[in-house]
This record gives C-alpha cells, sequence and structure tokens, in this order.
C-alpha cells in the first residue's frame, strides 16, 4: 500500500435490532471484513465495538479512495440473513455510517 493513497473512514453498524435477530452476525460480518483485507490491502478495519448509547456494534473502516463502500456492502448482504442497508444523514464532516437492519418495519 501506498502511503501517498488517499483514505477515508466509514463506520458499519448493526442496528440493535438485527443483532438481537442475529446475534451470531458480529462474527460473520469481522470474518467477511478480515476476508476483504486480504482482496483490498488498502482496506482496513480500525476498531470495532458496542456502543452503549445506541446498542448498535460497530466497525470503523478504513477504505482505500478507489474502493466503494457499496460493493463491498452488495457483496456482505450475499453472506448474512435478510437485511436492509441505511445510510442516516450525517452532516459532512463525520464519517458515513451504514446501518445493516432488519428488513421489517
Amino acid at each position: 500500500m501506498n502511503a501517498d493513497t488517499p483514505h477515508h473512514n466509514a463506520e458499519l453498524a448493526l442496528s440493535q435490532r438485527y443483532l438481537m435477530a442475529n446475534p451470531w452476525v458480529i462474527q460473520a460480518i469481522t470474518g467477511f471484513l478480515s476476508a476483504y483485507f486480504m482482496e483490498h490491502p488498502g482496506f482496513r478495519v480500525q476498531r470495532h465495538f458496542d456502543e452503549p448509547t445506541s446498542g448498535m456494534h460497530v466497525w470503523i473502516c478504513e477504505i482505500p479512495a478507489g474502493l466503494k463502500m457499496p460493493r463491498l456492502l452488495k457483496r456482505l448482504q450475499a453472506d448474512i440473513p435478510a437485511c436492509k442497508i441505511l445510510q442516516p444523514d450525517e452532516p459532512a464532516s463525520s464519517p458515513p455510517r451504514y446501518v445493516i437492519d432488519s428488513q421489517g418495519e
């Protein structure tokens, strides 16, 4: 990886509702992201944690400029139970957060 290659951060989060219905998904997504790193060495997970205020589980990812998060998410959706992915409106100064949630309202 070239140190001069621009990167940006994005967050991937599991809603509490989705997590309660599919608790094993944390391990599945962690494994998927590790494998994705092997395919795209510029991609990496900076950290992952439980967010007590929202009940979400969050991964903070460093993404090379040429890699598109929607592409990663589409591949991920093929490996986990049915879900919808939401991107809440956030200020431009914040990293985008993609939330994996149950399909039902």
